[in-house]
């Protein structure tokens, strides 16, 4: 961890951190075979091309939805038992996934990618459980150790889909029940977290605001719409990424190491963006990160090589590293602790509600447009500008109101 030096005051933050820098690394690595696989397996059990990315979309949907619960729960019970919840969940999903494999069930598989879907909403708390015991001046380092751990993930998922997808005659089973077994380890890593049930919630002596005053505060509504915006278009994109890949004649294979090298560069950077944050502050980076989103779309519409997508999909997690950590930070920052249970499941509400948009966007975008698998990828690419000039203006907005 690059300068790591470690304050008295936050050893127990610390301690956290490496709990969940642990779970985001080896639990975590579900989710790039998810995005992996997701598409694929879609392809493979569904009769209609348009709805290939759909079990994809399902489990943003089901993050999207159980957010809100979720953080509730967190709030009330803590964040141990809602990270437990959210490994159970993980499993079974997987379970009901592997069981329509097995039957050739698409119905099925949408509904283990739902249930799925609620490990995917545990797992977008990591980031901000980071921060519950830290100093504000920890925090950016916090987030972005919890994120750097993604280093691993993006390896280790990408190659337990090479090792497990033909496993068995049942395309893609393999995989599904190794991702059941890494959910099985949940409870037992989560159990050494030291985050303590509203301590400093009750020692808050600031008056919770009402929802509706906390979401048009400009921090907060920056803050949501720019992350909503990155982890939008960095899934649009990641979701027919595999399918493009394949469709325009390279390997699953291929499709993996792509996924892996996006993966690596949405985490490497983890390692000193929350320095960078501490220097430079919150809004240039998110700018950053804007810009390296747009280079990826110009990416994308420059070619189908692999050399390609290679640069597109590194280009593209970069530039949501940047963005999506600057705007956690920007809303850590800008609420007070009983806020937080409402603030932050609305906010992953409003950010996966996107994001499922998106993943819908992208199936329909590619297959469904019109055209072949490039002029698909084509729209694809081309869908990201208007949004980037939204999430530009609004922090545009930000800096002119500072």
């Amino acid at each position: 961890m690059v300068g790591l030096k470690i304050e008295s005051q936050d050893r127990n933050a610390f301690h956290n951190v490496v709990v969940l820098a642990i779970a985001q690394a080896f639990i975590g690595a579900q989710l790039p075979m998810h995005f992996i696989l997701g598409g694929l397996a879609g392809a493979y059990l569904s009769t209609t091309p348009c709805f290939a990315t759909l079990p994809v979309s399902m489990i943003i949907i089901g993050s999207t939805v159980t957010a809100p619960f979720l953080s509730t729960f967190m709030q009330k019970f803590g964040r141990k038992f809602g990270f437990m919840l959210g490994s159970l969940c993980g499993a079974f999903g997987a379970s009901i996934s592997s069981v329509a494999l097995y039957i050739s069930s698409f119905n099925l598989f949408l509904l283990g990618s739902l249930i799925t879907g609620i490990y995917m909403s545990s797992y977008g708390f990591y980031r901000f459980a980071a921060t519950d015991t830290a100093r504000e001046i920890f925090r950016p380092k916090a987030i972005s150790y919890v994120m750097a751990a993604g280093l691993v993930s993006a390896i280790l998922g990408p190659q337990l889909v090479k090792l497990t997808a033909e496993l068995s005659i049942i395309p893609f089973f393999g995989s599904y029940m190794t991702i059941v077994i890494l959910n099985i380890f949940g409870p037992a890593i989560f159990s050494f977290l030291r985050i303590p049930i509203n301590s400093d919630v009750r020692l808050s002596t600031k008056k919770s605001r009402s929802l509706n005053k906390i979401l048009i505060a400009a921090p907060i509504r920056t803050a949501i719409i720019c992350g909503m915006i990155s982890y939008a278009l960095m899934n649009l994109i990641m979701t027919s990424a595999p399918l493009a890949i394949v469709g325009c004649g390279f390997s699953q294979g291929n499709a993996a190491d792509v996924v892996m090298v996006h993966v690596l560069a949405m985490s490497i950077p983890s390692f000193f963006t929350g320095h960078l944050i501490l220097r430079f502050g919150v809004r240039p980076i998110i700018a950053v990160g804007l810009t390296l989103l747009c280079l990826a779309a110009l990416s994308g519409l420059s070619g189908t090589g692999l050399f390609n997508f290679f640069i597109t999909l590194i280009l593209l997690g970069l530039g949501w590293n940047f963005s999506f950590i600057g705007a956690t930070n920007l809303l850590a920052n800008n609420h007070t602790a009983n806020e937080r249970g409402k603030t932050q499941g609305v906010n992953d509400m409003i950010v996966f509600g996107f994001v499922a948009l998106a993943s819908l966007s992208s199936g329909a975008l590619l297959n469904c447009s019109g055209g072949d698998i490039q002029q698909g990828w084509q729209l694809v690419n081309l869908a990201m500008f208007p949004l980037l000039v939204i999430s530009a203006s609004t922090l545009l907005v930000l800096k002119i109101a500072k």
